[in-house]
Parts: C-alpha cells; structure tokens; sequence
C-alpha cells in the first residue's frame, strides 16, 4: 500500500521542533516544563517479583509504579505517562483475565497514550479488540493498517495532547508481525515500512501541524546486533528527523539514561528503554525556554 495513501487515510497529527541541546544548562529563564514517564514490556507483570527472584527480587509492581507516578505529578502537573506495548502476556493474570486487568490498572494510572507490541495479540486481535473498553487512553499506530479487521477506526496513527501550551505529537510504530505472530492472531493486519512511515508522519507533524514536541513510541526493538541493518530505534532515529523522543520497546534493553543519537539533519535526539516487567520507570524531561527552545535530561528509575 501507498504510505502516503496511508496516512491520508488514517491519519490525524502534531509537530515538532529540533532539540537545542541535550545536556541541562544553567536554565534561569525556563518557562515551560513537560515531563515524559513511560513503561515497555510490562509483561502483565501486576506484582512485585518475589525475594528470592534471581535477578529482580522485590522489583516492580503496579502499585509501586502508581505510588512513583502520584508523585512526579505533584512536582510537575504538565507530566504524560506512555507505554510502548507488550502489555499482554507472561503472568497469569493474563491467561486468566485476557488483558482485562492490565487495562484496567493501566486506567487507573491514568495513562494517556500505548502502542501495541507483538504479544498484545496473544490472545488474538479478537481478543484485543474485547479488551479496549477497559482502555481509558489511546493506542497508536501509524504502520499497521487495520483497515480489514475489527480495530479498524479503533487505532490511530498518532494522538495530539496540548499541556501548558505546548503541543505533543505522539505516535507508534510495530514491529513486523510476519515469522513473529501467527498470522491467525492478527489476521488481515497489514505492515507497512516504519522507516518511511515515520519520515512521512515527522514531516506531516512538523510542518502541518506544528507541534513543539514529538514522541515515538516504538515497539521496534533497541539495536540488533547480529543484523546491524535491522530497522531499530537507533536505526530509525540515524535515519529521520523531527522527532525529539524515540521511547522503545520490544528488545528488553535496561538503560540507565536515554542515548543521545545524531539523527539525519545532524541533530541530537533521544532514545530510550526501561527494559522490562515493569521493574522501571523511564522519566524524560523537556524544557521550553522563552524561545521555545528546548532542552532535556532523563533518567531511569528502578520501582
């Protein structure tokens, strides 16, 4: 399918600005404060993982995260919590409930935006279509097209949120379902290249409709390093421009603060990724000064 097709099609949008600068200034003059928190690869992970875990003991779990989100909303009321997918899948709360419960506390944490992971069609596109009256946020997704299936109009390429005058572009991107998910699970769903797809919306977003701020969500994987040619997030930020934050998933990669990658128009950007389970919480911040240019720091905090 024509991409440009494609996003006629589906589309609804937001822009952006390029970074000024990635390391925190002496910023007296900084009128406008956006905090990004954002989670991958929970897993269905509800609970903290137990002592005697080998790796992750007393890490986690829904409550905690809620408890550290409460917070940083205090501090910063212009704060946005984003998730990018593999929600469903690996406790059995979701063999159980389907995802049912996930959404459900996902609500209650009041997240604004997700896109969607291969494993959130483990229980098929049926059974996630079911699922999202449970969803008080937004899924996102700008390279699969659904036209032909039940999450036609139910998923959208990309969702605009204004906090504080500035204006949020946020879309998601998938990973290729093919050899991955048995195609059974989401059925007519059709991939569509994210690396066009994502130099399309940037522009749309930029140049349209003129967003201060544009954030990916990525389900793409980090870095592939047996196939450096793979589309990743540090292939995708090299190769684009336009996007401020590329917030990953998929890969499971533990950073312990975003990575600074030089994007197309010899700009910095970012990209980041919590690893997994929930075991982390990912906080990105940006700064407006007067100008409305911008700057950053973020960091990864463990629950």
């Amino acid at each position: 399918m024509d991409r440009r097709k494609f996003l006629h099609q589906t589309a609804a949008a937001a822009v952006l600005t390029s970074i000024g600068g990635l390391t925190l200034p002496s910023f007296t003059n900084k009128k406008k404060h956006i905090t990004i928190l954002h989670t991958n690869d929970t897993h269905s992970r509800v609970e903290p993982f137990e002592t005697s875990h080998h790796r992750y003991a007393n890490q986690g779990g829904v409550a905690r995260r809620a408890t550290l989100v409460e917070r940083i909303r205090k501090e910063n009321t212009n704060t946005l919590l984003l998730d990018a997918g593999d929600i469903f899948q690996g406790t059995p709360y979701f063999n159980y409930f389907g995802g049912e419960l996930e959404f459900k506390l996902m609500s209650m944490l009041k997240y604004d935006v997700a896109t969607i992971g291969n494993h959130d069609f483990d229980n098929s596109i049926e059974g996630l279509y079911k699922q999202l009256p449970n969803a008080n946020f937004d899924f996102v997704s700008a390279n699969y097209d659904f036209k032909n299936t039940v999450l036609d109009t139910h998923v959208k390429p990309y969702k605009i949120i204004m906090k504080d005058g500035i204006k949020i572009g946020v879309f998601g991107l998938g990973i290729q379902l093919e050899a991955l998910v048995d195609p059974k699970m989401y059925k007519e769903t059709k991939y569509i290249d994210p690396l066009e797809i994502a130099q399309d919306m940037s522009r749309i977003l930029k140049e349209d409709e003129e967003c201060d701020l544009v954030i990916c969500l990525s389900h793409l994987g980090y870095f592939y390093k047996k196939d450096p040619t793979k589309i990743s997030d540090l292939n995708l930020a090299k190769n684009t421009k336009n996007i401020d934050l590329i917030i990953g998933g998929h890969t499971h990669t533990f950073l312990p603060k975003p990575t600074i990658v030089r994007n197309s128009a010899d700009k910095n950007m970012l990209v980041n990724q919590v690893g997994a389970y929930g075991v982390n919480l990912g906080r990105v911040d940006f700064y407006f000064d007067e100008n409305n240019e911008k700057f950053s720091e973020g960091t990864t905090i463990l629950v």
